[in-house]
Order: structure tokens, then sequence, then C-alpha cells
């Protein structure tokens, strides 16, 4: 019995998630656990790194929607310095990059074959090897984040800004979101939970720990090793770690699809 993958990551990756499967023949839905906003109070922070881009000399940009929400406030015809950097944690981002101008020749990211797309792959896999000694940096992300690869940029001497393009909040639960939530409760072997963010564990947990509701039979793929770490910690059936990829999230499926709950 194949299971249906519920794709928790924020709209529009959800969707464009759910239709890549689909056209790979798995089963899958769009379930947004967290949702984008933009904040006006990031705006004046995010202008003025679009008036210093030509000096800065890396900008790396956390996710797709770093990328989406920094592009958005890009002062009309702006093309990207020559002279500028821009690095990803993963090939979500990296054809963000791309789809927003940004030359492939200037983008720094993990090897396609990592074992893992963070910014601890992204450090010892591209940015390692260059002289950050008094060179600016800027780190494109949403209100918080983990801040290792800020702590080893400066280490490496750069002069280092973060710039918070975007909210992330928990999406508003409609009917159709809590239906699918139930679904997943009477029949656990028939759901399969994609997961790339921590956050999207907790805000679930949240929601069921309202209805009295355990997961203790639901099973879960998740995209990096603390994200797998919440799902188990969560109490999660099975959880298994992928690459953040497509691919991945298929042979996940059918190697759990393979291996029913009991």
């Amino acid at each position: 019995m194949q299971p249906t993958v519920l794709v928790t990551r924020p709209e529009p990756q959800a969707s464009e998630w759910v239709a890549a499967l689909q056209a790979r023949s798995q089963a899958a839905q769009a379930l947004p656990l967290l949702q984008i906003e933009a904040d006006p109070a990031f705006a004046p922070q995010v202008a003025q790194a679009w008036r210093d881009l030509a000096a800065v000399a890396l900008v790396m940009f956390v996710s797709p929607n770093a990328v989406a929400r920094f592009f958005a406030q890009a002062p009309g015809a702006t093309a990207w310095p020559a002279a500028t950097w821009a690095a990803a944690t993963g090939p979500g981002t990296v054809r963000a990059l791309q789809a927003a101008g940004v030359p492939e020749g200037r983008i720094l990211a993990p090897r396609a074959d990592a074992a893992a797309f963070d910014a601890d792959t992204l450090w010892a896999d591209a940015l390692v090897h260059h002289d950050w000694q008094g060179r600016r940096v800027l780190i494109v992300r949403g209100e918080t984040g983990r801040d290792w690869l800020a702590g080893q940029l400066r280490a490496a001497g750069a002069v280092l800004d973060i710039v918070s393009a975007y909210r992330s909040v928990p999406a508003i639960w409609t009917e159709a979101s809590r239906q699918q939530v139930s679904d997943a409760l009477q029949s656990p072997a028939r759901a399969l939970w994609l997961f790339s963010s921590s956050r999207a564990i907790e805000i679930l947990s949240d929601h069921l720990a309202g209805q009295g509701a355990l997961t203790s039979a639901w099973q879960a793929l998740a995209t990096h090793p603390r994200i797998a770490a919440t799902a188990r910690a969560a109490g999660y059936a099975r959880v298994l770690e992928i690459r953040p990829d497509l691919d991945a999230v298929l042979a996940g499926a059918t190697a759990l699809a393979s291996r029913p709950l009991a």
C-alpha cells in the first residue's frame, strides 16, 4: 500500500513538491504547517542591503523563502553585482537564486552529492576555502535562525550583518487541513509526514495536544538529523532521515511502505 506524503513546507513550496511527487506517481498532499509573512519592520534593512550590495563579498540565503523575500524588494531592474557571491545551503535555494537572476558562476553551495544540505556542509564544501578577512558578508534569513555559520564567518574575519527578510508563523488551520490530520490519525500507515523544519513538528504537536491525540503510530521523512531528532522526541513511530530532494523522498516512501506498521 502506497502511503500519501503530507508535505508540510510553506506555500508555494508545498504545492510545488506535491506536483513533482504526483508527476512521479507518488500520492501526495500539501499540508503547510508554516506560512511566510513579510514584515514592514524588516523593509528598511532589506532596502539598505540592496543599496550596499555591490560592496558586499557574500550574501548567504538560508532558504528559497529568503531568496523570494529579499528579491521582492529588488530596486527596479537591478542586476546581481559581478563581484558578489551568493551562497545557498541546498539545491532548492540554488534554483531560487538562478530563477532570480543570479549567475550560476556566482553561487556557492554544497556539492550535489553531499550527504546533507545545511550550513555546516556549505561551510566545509564551499566557504572555508575563501578568504573572508575584512570582507562584508550578509546572511538573509527569517526573524530568527541558527547562528553557527555566522560564528564561523566572524571567526574567519568577516564583517557580518544578519538581514531579517520575513517572518515564519504557524499556518492557519483550515477545515481541509484539520481533516487531513484526522485522516492520518485514523489510518497512520497511509500517511507519511515530510518535515523540512523542526518548527513544523512542534506546531503539529501543539495542535494535537489540544485534541488529546497521539503520534505514536505515525511515520515521517526528515530532511536533516536535527529535524529527525525532533520527530523522534515527539513520539513518531518511525523516522527516516533523507536528503531534501525528490528522489530521496520517493526512495524513503518506498522503503517505509515495504515495512508496514504493525
